[in-house]
C-alpha cells in the first residue's frame, strides 16, 4: 500500500494547495503594505523590505507580493480611475483599507487574467471581512463585480452572468 506522499496526484494536489495559500498570503500582505504606503507615503521598496522581515513572509509567494506592491503603486491612478467608474461618491471618501483591497483586486482583474475573476472577488471579500469595516465586504464585492464585468467581459459571460 503506497502512502499519500508517494502518490503523484496527491503530491500535485498538496503543491497546488500550498501555492494557493502562498498567493492568498501574498494578497493579504500586499493589501497591508499598500495600506501602509497610503498612510506613511514611504517608498514601496522600504515597505517591501519591512514586510520581508515579517515572520509570515517565508510562506508567501514573494514574487507575487512584490509584483502586487510595486505595480499597484505604480499604476495607482489608472486603477483608481477604474474604481471611480463604479463608485458613487468621491474617491476621497474611500477608507484606506477598502482602497487597498480594491486596488489589489482591480490590478488582478486587469493584469492577472490567469486568476479567475471569482477568485479575485472571493479573496478581496475575505480581506474586507477580516480588515475592513463591518459591511465593507458587500461594497467591495459590488465594486469588483462591476469591474469584472467590464474588464473580463468574456470570462464573466462564459460564467453565465
Amino acid at each position: 500500500m503506497s502512502s499519500d506522499t508517494n502518490n503523484p496526484a496527491r503530491k500535485a494536489e498538496i503543491a497546488k494547495s500550498k501555492e494557493t495559500r502562498a498567493r492568498s498570503l501574498a494578497r493579504r500582505l500586499a493589501m497591508q503594505a499598500i495600506y501602509q504606503w497610503q498612510i506613511s507615503a514611504d517608498d514601496w521598496e522600504v515597505i517591501l523590505h519591512q514586510f520581508e522581515e515579517n515572520q509570515d513572509y517565508a510562506r508567501v509567494d514573494g514574487e507575487y507580493f512584490r509584483e502586487l506592491l510595486e505595480q499597484v503603486i505604480a499604476e495607482e491612478k489608472e486603477l483608481l480611475a477604474v474604481i471611480e467608474e463604479f463608485f458613487d461618491r468621491p474617491l476621497a471618501q474611500l477608507d484606506p483599507v477598502e482602497r487597498a483591497v480594491l486596488l489589489v483586486g482591480v490590478f488582478e482583474l486587469k493584469h492577472r487574467i490567469e486568476v479567475p475573476y471569482r477568485v479575485v472577488l472571493n479573496e478581496s471579500v475575505d480581506l474586507a471581512r477580516k480588515f475592513g469595516a463591518a459591511e465593507s465586504h458587500k461594497f467591495i464585492n459590488a465594486i469588483l463585480d462591476k469591474a469584472a464585468a467590464s474588464l473580463r467581459k468574456l470570462e464573466v459571460k462564459a460564467a453565465g452572468r
